[in-house]
């Protein structure tokens, strides 16, 4: 470990420590007798850990989460890509994506269900949607923001189009694509907890509602939303890890 990372990543280990002292201690000091204490969440882990629904339900929404996600780079990179260099793409396809873009994944959630039914098909399809724009939005912006003076000089050195687009176009915009990527994959994470408590009888987000519904178990409701948390920050870490490539290092100041 870096010796320099090594006082933040304790910084951070004492202000979790600090939200979950408040959080003990204003169940204390209200003496509510039905919202969990981190004691009894631990043991709601612990005992779906034991009932074989812990890795079911995480297994189930990740399976969800890397189909739909992964589609939805192939295709929003590939197209940002070309709306990026090209005028004329651009100006074909920006106007329907900036009115796709603001509509809200949940809306989509009524048609996603007449149109697939009551699946796996119908996470994935709002997945998909959900981490597909802010990729293409942050690929166009890398492609947008090289500096003319490579691409001339590439041009000079008579590289062909494919060659452009590997060698200068797609390494001078990957720092953007991959905080379009970081970003919807958050997004996607978001998005498939609230698919599957309305379209989905398995995964995180099925759990946090049928513990709701299922004698009030709040300890699982709650065992749940910290499930959610802890494996949206090792996605976020992991996303982070690819900014460390030589590829994309010469963007960043540090």
């Amino acid at each position: 470990m870096d010796a320099d990372l090594l006082p933040s990543k304790l910084n951070a280990l004492v202000v979790i420590a600090v939200g979950i002292t408040i959080w003990w201690l204003s169940i204390f000091l209200s003496g509510s007798h039905i919202f969990p204490t981190p004691w009894h969440v631990i043991l709601g882990i612990v005992e779906l850990g034991k009932q074989g629904l812990l890795l079911k339900h995480v297994a189930a929404s990740l399976y969800r989460v890397t189909y739909g996600y992964l589609l939805a780079a192939l295709l929003a990179i590939g197209l940002g890509l070309l709306m990026g260099r090209f005028r004329r793409v651009y100006v074909a396809c920006n106007a329907l994506v900036q009115m796709l873009r603001p509509i809200s994944p949940i809306a989509w959630i009524p048609l996603s269900i007449l149109w697939f039914g009551v699946g796996d098909l119908s996470p994935i399809f709002l997945i998909f949607l959900a981490s597909f724009f802010p990729m293409v939005v942050g690929t166009v912006a890398g492609v947008m923001t090289i500096e003319r003076r490579y691409l001339w000089a590439a041009e000079n050195f008579g590289l062909g189009r494919l060659a452009l687009f590997r060698y200068v176009i797609l390494p001078g915009a990957l720092p953007q694509i991959i905080t379009g990527m970081r970003i919807g994959l958050g997004v996607a994470w978001l998005v498939v907890v609230a698919a599957e408590m309305v379209a989905i009888n398995s995964g995180l987000g099925y759990l946090i509602i049928d513990s709701r519904n299922a004698g009030n178990r709040y300890d699982l409701v709650v065992a749940g939303m910290v499930l959610i948390g802890i494996i949206g920050l090792l996605l976020d870490s992991l996303m982070r890890s690819l900014e460390r490539l030589d590829e994309v290092q010469w963007r960043y100041g540090r």
